[in-house]
Parts: C-alpha cells; structure tokens; sequence
C-alpha cells in the first residue's frame, strides 16, 4: 500500500481513496479536508470490542424496534463537498445498504458511532461531529473509552448536535433515540 500512497500525485478525490489497495492491515483512509489523505492506524482490541458489542445492541434495537436499518462498522461515509469518513458504526437505510454501495450518502445514514482512541481525539471530538451535522446525519454518539468509560449521543437540532444523554461506564443507561436499548459503557469495553 505504501507504493499508491507514495506514488499518489495532486490533492485526494473520494475515487482515489477508494481505489487504494487493501492490505488486511484495517488502516482507515479519510478525507476530513478536501484533498488531504488522513490515515489512521487500525483501532486496537478494546476498541474492537467495544464497537462489536455496541453494534449488537443497536441490532438489538433495530428489529425489536422493527425498523428498515441496518447496522454496519467501518464503512465510507460521503460528506458534500470531496470529503470521506469511516465511523467505527453507522445505521443506514436497509433499502440503500441492499444495494451495496462503496459509500453511503448523509441521506442514508441515520446515526454515525465514533470510538475516541488515542489517536482519534481531535477528528472525533470535533471535525467529524461537524462534518456529520453538514451532512444532515439525525445522530452522533461518541463512545470515550479512556480513564472511566461513557457514550455520548447527541441529536442534531438547526444544524447542530445536541447532547441528549451522557451513559456513564458502570451504570445502566436507556438511550432513547433513535431506538431504546440499555447501555453500559464500561461493560462494553470489558473482557
């Protein structure tokens, strides 16, 4: 991969980060300013694990909920105007998923799901929330998992996210929106 990377001439395009080669490696490639690569080294097994459970708990939610969404991790997430994400979880229309599309539009996608890791901080505290209310995304939870777990959701409200309820890691919490489930941050993490 390095040799696409290092071949690479000009400002990144979307088609250009798609076409890059994939290792196995589980690096992720974004494109948070038009036309700058951002690569991020592959999340480490505390983040695996917490992204996994949390995936299964909005599965969870989503068909006892009975909704037309589907849960998937790492996928690309188009942002106007050249710009790319891949959120460590997203709920998107089952309609547009069953087409298998290499990215999905903010129109598609009804909440996005950041896990903060060291290296992550100021794209998921900051760029990536804004990023995600410019593209009309309904939610935005952000999952901290340093020093005492706890999940963030927020609910975009006149083109800002909103908080609607701090989970705090050892203490049950109902999520309610988009669909109520119960949450433990720090059992999340937890082996």
């Amino acid at each position: 991969m390095s040799i696409a990377l290092a071949g690479h001439v000009g400002p990144w395009t979307i088609d250009d980060v798609e076409g890059l080669p994939d290792n196995g490696d589980h690096t992720r490639y974004e494109l948070l300013t038009p036309g700058v690569l951002t690569v991020t080294p592959a999340p480490g097994t505390v983040h695996q694990r917490a992204s996994r459970r949390l995936a299964n708990l909005l599965e969870a939610a989503i068909a006892a909920a009975k909704a037309p969404y589907e849960v998937l991790e790492t996928v690309n997430v188009e942002i106007p105007g050249g710009r790319l994400t891949e959120p460590d979880v997203v709920v998107v229309d089952r309609a547009v998923s069953a087409t298998a599309p290499s990215r999905y539009q903010g129109a598609s996608v009804l909440l996005v799901v950041e896990i903060v890791s060291p290296n992550t901080h100021p794209q998921d505290r900051i760029i990536k929330p804004e990023l995600y209310a410019e593209a009309g995304i309904d939610f935005y939870w952000r999952l901290e998992l340093e020093k005492r777990p706890h999940l963030i959701a927020s609910k975009l409200s006149n083109g800002k996210y909103r908080r609607t309820l701090t989970a705090l890691g050892g203490v049950l919490s109902t999520v309610e929106e988009p669909y109520p489930m119960q949450v433990d941050p720090a059992a999340l993490a937890r082996q």
